[in-house]
């Protein structure tokens, strides 16, 4: 089989981030998103940014256009924010985005009417009704088929580095998990989801497109959900292992340092050098870590098998990347990773917010709900 990969401007950036409605007096989900899509109509139709349904009935997912900045591409998703809140606030629908709802129950939910979706929960039962997750998508330009593959196993060295900042389901269904980011380990149960396979170069790549697609297991590349992939259509690498990020703010620190690990790949394989890998059973354990322990974890940075603390760690590679950031122009945001750092990740927030309320989920939504619309509030570090 032969996958074309798009020609795309290098480190150019796409984002897209899966927002819950929620009813703003009891915090459950709402089942919405048609309603507030057909009284979109075409007015988001002339607009960079798009704004579309999802699995459940309860989610809308912005997209930005292609930003050559991360300030540019989180301008688009801003404004349709702001879209999308001129009609759910006279409606009573409440925006915020985690990981997972606090107490929302799967059986309560309802699928979007579209024949993908019905033929994915047919197919996966129990685990696909279960699938109430959300998450961010940011892709970032790629200028050579041949580098691809190469950029997605060096991204899988920093995949527990990104799924750490961006835990923010610590809450599963009324329960306290125990878990920085439940979701993660929720989402894997997908048959094409989780860690990607490990290969080297794009025909191994197309190759194994040829063998999902001929045994039916998906019908093409789009159904492949890894926690990073190629995405041949926009000519991308595509980050899909996070968290859906709690604010705005976060979102683009983290789209920030995407972009900036990209271009830093890119770069090393321009003057011929190996970009850095750890053996696949290093990356499965380092992504059960930063799920379990979030900004906590320890995690293996390198074949020889060297344990670091994440955040330690991070803070050497934000030091690394910084001039590249610069260049980038996305400096501001690049900054924000320290915000995250010394604040505390959203799981953190999450349950700092349950322990002050006595367990009650309702005030983590209303929590929630406050920092979508203002940003986080705190200003001095969490002990959790």
């Amino acid at each position: 089989m032969t996958v074309p990969f798009a020609t795309s401007a290098r480190s150019t950036v796409g984002l897209e981030w899966e927002l819950m409605l929620a009813d703003t007096e009891t915090g459950d989900l709402a089942p919405r998103a048609p309603e507030l899509l057909e009284a979109l109509g075409e007015d988001a139709e002339h607009e960079r940014h798009t704004i579309t349904g999802e699995l459940l009935t309860n989610t809308i997912e912005v997209t930005s256009g292609i930003g050559d900045t991360v300030a540019a591409a989180v301008d688009d998703i801003a404004d349709a924010i702001a879209q999308v809140r001129e009609l759910a606030d006279p409606r009573g629908i409440g925006l915020l985005c985690a990981g997972s709802h606090p107490f929302a129950q799967w059986y309560d939910q309802q699928v979007t009417d579209k024949t993908r979706y019905h033929k994915l929960i047919e197919r996966t039962q129990w685990w696909g009704r279960n699938m109430m997750i959300w998450g961010i998508h940011v892709h970032v330009g790629v200028d050579d088929v041949t580098k691809v593959l190469p950029i997605v196993n060096a991204l899988a060295v920093y995949l527990p580095h990104l799924q750490a900042l961006s835990a923010s389901s610590p809450f599963w269904a009324g329960e306290r998990t125990g878990y920085a980011s439940n979701r993660s380990l929720v989402f894997q149960q997908l048959p094409t989801a989780g860690l990607p396979w490990p290969l080297t170069d794009w025909s191994q790549y197309e190759a194994y497109l040829d063998d999902m697609v001929r045994t039916g297991v998906m019908e093409d590349a789009t159904e492949v959900r890894w926690d990073i992939r190629p995405a041949p259509r926009w000519g991308t690498v595509e980050v899909r292992a996070c968290d859906g990020m709690s604010t705005l703010t976060e979102l683009a620190a983290v789209a920030a340092l995407v972009q900036s690990l990209v271009e830093h790949f890119s770069r090393e394989l321009d003057e011929g050098r190996e970009l850095p890998t750890v053996q696949p059973w290093f990356v499965r354990e380092n992504k059960w870590r930063a799920a379990r322990y979030g900004l906590d974890a320890r995690v293996i940075v390198d074949r020889a098998g060297t344990q670091r603390p994440v955040v330690e760690h991070l803070r050497e590679t934000m030091e690394m990347l910084a001039p590249v950031a610069q260049e980038l122009h996305c400096a501001r945001e690049f900054a924000g990773l320290d915000t995250i750092l010394t604040q505390g990740a959203s799981y953190a927030r999450q349950v700092a917010v349950a322990d002050a309320a006595e367990g009650d989920l309702q005030a983590v939504v209303q929590h929630l709900l406050r920092e979508f619309r203002q940003g986080p509030a705190r200003t001095g570090p969490l002990e959790v």
